[in-house]
């Protein structure tokens, strides 16, 4: 499988400055994208192995490409200086990684890798009765009716 990524980023020099880093550790670019309309056109021409979404675009939020992206099972990071994206972006960022912005190279590689490879994902959980994990990307739904704590294990679809 080629590694590709989606760059959505509206800012010029910060999306040429991760396009460069992002293909000199291996990479393959898609992009960047620096609207909503561009990301889903990209999108409809390439199926990334996984993306990485500024928050706010010249067009609005990135919501509408979070959302095709997780209807495709593609993973996606966030590169955003807010603390909590979701609260910009919509539930939708909620979970997902933020690599921050600016971002430190070796770190936005690493967390690249990471929603590439990753087959399994843990979570732990501690629920006061019966309990139901919710779907979110990358998570299968899970309900519990008899543990107290532990930790919950699912492969990624």
């Amino acid at each position: 499988m080629r590694k590709t990524v989606l760059i959505v980023e509206d800012e010029f020099l910060i999306a040429m400055d991760l396009k460069l880093l992002l293909e000199r550790g291996g990479w393959c670019v898609l992009g960047p994208a620096a609207t909503v309309e561009e990301a889903l056109q990209l999108l409809d021409d390439e199926l990334p192995a996984v993306a990485l979404l500024d928050v706010t675009l010249k067009d609005g939020g990135v919501r509408p490409v979070a959302e095709a992206l997780h209807a495709q099972n593609v993973p996606f990071v966030v590169a955003s200086a807010y603390a909590e994206p979701e609260l910009i972006g919509g539930d939708i960022l909620a979970g997902a990684p933020n690599v921050g912005k600016p971002t430190e190279e070796r770190r936005l590689l690493r967390v690249l890798e990471q929603a590439v490879g990753s087959e399994l994902h843990v979570r732990h959980a501690t629920p006061q009765g019966p309990f139901t994990a919710p779907a979110r990307r990358g998570w299968v739904p899970v309900t519990s009716t008899g543990m107290r704590e532990g930790v919950v294990v699912a492969r990624q679809k």
